[in-house]
């Protein structure tokens, strides 16, 4: 089993919640970083640009208007579609078009930072309408317009949908070797290949899907604002569309910031095919060396984890467990549910209580992990991701040629990865591709940036999607404005993940300032226990229980953001955080910050306790009916109480 690419767009309630922190935390003070590695000096390596109110007004033909089908309900957010043509060789044939979102700059406007979260097929929409306000505040780009869009191809673009989604759910997970009358039946009666389906829907117009055609689309966007140059921050795909469009059009680069490169042109057939198996055959190890040395974290914890896994995977695949609305659990769910938990280390207590869940024959939980990774809604709907993933990387030439060497290529990698690649045979990476018949010519752009404008180019070492080798080579390519900046820790994209990034990143987008040398960024410190958390009154309001790992990785609230411990109430949302108000009103010096509800679901108190951001969450049981709330069903194990979850985030 090889993992598709990652660049994920965030899950709703996971990225959400740990999005609002990070703003909480900037909102309350200074914004300055706490822990990790310090960032090196830095310099200016393009021409100076107007950075206050001297700025020329733009001249956007754009009219923005209020945004009603995100997944945010923030009303600072403005929405507009906009007209490209199809084939951009063809200005005035047919059109496709462009749902785009902004956060207005709230200072006087120097012009906009375009983003990508990556995929290919990730929503740009949704991407800033749950992130935007971190990163405009964490990077300090408040005299930008935070502005996202959805590529052509996805969802609110002319989303790709050669599939139905009942046609979808059908195949998704199906067992190309079925085992039971029941994994029979759907195999019988299994929908067309996704492929194939493309190819039939689309045929030749499938060439006007690729990355080159999005990099024009996004000059037309920036045309359309009104802006001369345009700033970038991409992350993962979203780094090879960034470096596409400044070798296209590389006057028209302010600044870029590149998170986990992806640079597949001119890779061989073999680092095609091995490099992010690999990846996440390094990212499992971790995750079981994680597990065995830290057991009270870890559900699954064991002194053989990794025959555990493999034992249980192996059980899914000729004994699937039934999940609550009736599919299959079987080791393609588990499959997927351990590639979306290796994105990031915050989620592996989740896939360790979905493992510990599934081994007890319950599917819900690598159900919930597998479905955020696949796009697939409560209720059954899909986002467009994967069925667009599919046709922009075949538009791009991303899809590799059949190896001259079979068989020594699937020797090599099931060496490199010998569970990532324990179902693969020589058919299946020597089959002819439906791609290659309709687009034989199709490659990725090679590239080359000649521009001044400066780029920060991000890469993880231990990365399972985009491992270190594509920043190291997208870095040389956009030549000597390009700089490295190389992450020590796990996970995948660390804008926001690490201080030491974030304050590189900022440096490059707001005074377009680069590291002198190759920086290395380490993880950050966990944020400790702060001296007067004691002082606090919580008796009355909240019964404090041993922190849930899980559950607190699936809100996104990793140690190194924030200090937390949680609890529960009989009481409601609304009475926990009255009762709150008045208990901590007695503590000297105690500012109360007000409410807000930064998810829908989740209700929030907000302090200031000697200067320092004290947060109250509460979620409730009619909370955990939202749709931004779903992931954390399973993990509440029907709790009828008001959960209750005390932070402290650093400024």
């Amino acid at each position: 089993m090889v993992a598709t690419r990652g660049g994920r767009s965030q899950r709703r309630a996971l990225g959400a919640l740990a999005a609002t922190a990070l703003v909480l935390a900037a909102c309350s003070g200074d914004g300055g970083q706490t822990g990790g590695t310090t960032a090196p000096p830095v310099e200016s390596t393009a021409p100076p640009e107007p950075t206050d109110s001297s700025a020329p007004e733009s001249t956007s033909t754009l009219e923005w208007g209020p945004c009603d089908d995100t997944d945010a309900d923030d009303p600072a957010l403005e929405c507009t579609t906009l007209a490209v043509p199809l084939d951009h060789d063809d200005p005035d044939g047919e059109t496709i078009e462009l749902g785009l979102v902004r956060l207005p700059a709230t200072d006087d406007r120097v012009g906009a930072v375009l983003t990508n979260p990556g995929g290919p097929g990730a929503s740009g929409v949704e991407f800033v309408a749950l992130a935007g306000g971190a990163l405009q505040v964490q990077l300090g780009l408040e005299q930008f317009d935070i502005v996202g869009f959805d590529p052509r191809g996805v969802d609110r673009s002319g989303g790709v949908r050669c599939l139905t989604d009942e046609q979808f759910d059908a195949g998704v997970y199906l067992d190309e070797t079925p085992d039971t009358p029941a994994e029979q039946e759907l195999y019988d009666n299994a929908p067309p290949y996704l492929d194939e389906a493309c190819v039939e829907a689309y045929g030749d117009d499938l060439r006007h899907y690729s990355t080159a055609s999005t990099a024009r689309d996004m000059d037309a966007i920036r045309d359309a604002l009104g802006d001369e140059q345009i700033s970038f921050y991409g992350a993962s795909y979203g780094t090879n569309l960034g470096g596409v469009y400044a070798t296209l059009f590389p006057d028209r680069v302010r600044a870029m910031v590149l998170d986990a490169a992806y640079d597949p042109a001119g890779d061989s057939v073999d680092e095609a095919l091995t490099t992010q198996a690999a990846g996440f055959e390094s990212a499992f190890d971790n995750w079981v060396a994680w597990c065995t040395d830290t057991p009270d974290a870890c559900a699954f914890a064991s002194d053989d984890v990794g025959g555990d896994w493999d034992a249980l995977i192996d059980r899914l695949d000729t004994e699937p467990i039934t999940h609550t609305d009736g599919r299959l659990g079987n080791d393609t769910v588990m499959g997927y549910a351990t590639i979306a938990a290796l994105y990031s280390p915050t989620s592996w207590p989740v896939l360790a209580d979905a493992l510990v869940d599934a081994r007890d024959g319950s599917a819900e939980g690598i159900f919930t992990l597998a479905d955020s990774y696949i796009g697939r809604g409560p209720d059954g709907t899909y986002a467009t991701q994967q069925q667009s993933q599919w046709v922009i990387d075949c538009a791009s030439g991303f899809r590799p040629e059949p190896p001259t060497d079979p068989e020594g290529t699937l020797a090599r990698l099931k060496a490199v990865a010998p569970r990532f690649a324990a179902d693969l045979t020589v058919d299946d990476i020597t089959e002819s591709s439906t791609c290659r018949e309709v687009l034989p010519d199709a490659q990725p752009v090679e590239l080359a940036y000649d521009g001044t404008a400066p780029i920060v180019v991000v890469g993880g070492e231990n990365d399972p999607a985009t491992p270190i080798r594509w920043a190291e080579e997208m870095t040389e390519a956009l030549g000597p404005s390009a700089s490295l900046v190389r992450y020590t820790g796990e996970g995948h994209g660390f804008v926001l993940v690490s201080s030491c990034v974030t304050e590189i990143a900022a440096a490059v987008l707001v005074d377009l300032e680069t590291p002198t040398t190759e920086t290395v960024c380490d993880p950050d410190p966990e944020v400790e226990r702060p001296k007067w958390w004691d002082d606090l009154p919580l008796e009355g309001w909240v019964d404090l229980v041993e922190p849930d790992p899980a559950l607190l990785a699936a809100l996104g609230l990793a140690p190194t953001l924030a200090y937390s411990e949680m609890g529960f109430s009989e009481l409601d949302p609304t009475a926990v955080l009255d009762a709150a108000d008045e208990a901590l009103a007695e503590v000297p010096g105690l500012v109360n910050g007000g409410r807000e509800q930064p998810v829908e679901g989740i209700d929030q108190a907000i302090y200031l306790v000697d200067g320092e951001l004290f947060s109250v969450l509460v979620i409730g049981q009619e909370g955990l009916d939202s749709p931004d709330l779903a992931d954390l069903a399973p993990l509440l194990d029907d709790e009828d109480r008001t959960l209750v979850l005390l932070l402290h985030i650093p400024m």
